[in-house]
């Protein structure tokens, strides 16, 4: 009986430890998977702002150009009365 035990009991210490790294590597593998799902939201988040910011800066770039050319127009009218 002694001879069972002292081959069963490091097995079976054996597989515990096994079933313990395999569960850790498990567990790191899915914690970084829904990190990169999350990361990529966020990321689709910027994207957005991002294309925002750049129509916001379009429209104002659009606004200059005209303020510019009524400035323009201004000036002349002005130099043309004085």
């Amino acid at each position: 009986m002694t001879d069972l035990n002292s081959i069963v009991i490091p097995i079976a210490v054996m597989l515990i430890l096994f079933g313990a790294i395999s569960a850790c590597v498990a567990f790191y593998f899915r914690f970084e998977r829904r990190r990169a799902e999350l990361l990529t939201a966020e990321m689709a988040g910027y994207r957005e702002l991002a294309e925002r910011a750049l129509a916001q800066q379009e429209e104002s770039r659009a606004r200059i150009a005209e303020l510019t050319g009524k400035v323009a127009e201004v000036e002349r009218i002005l130099r043309s009365v004085g």
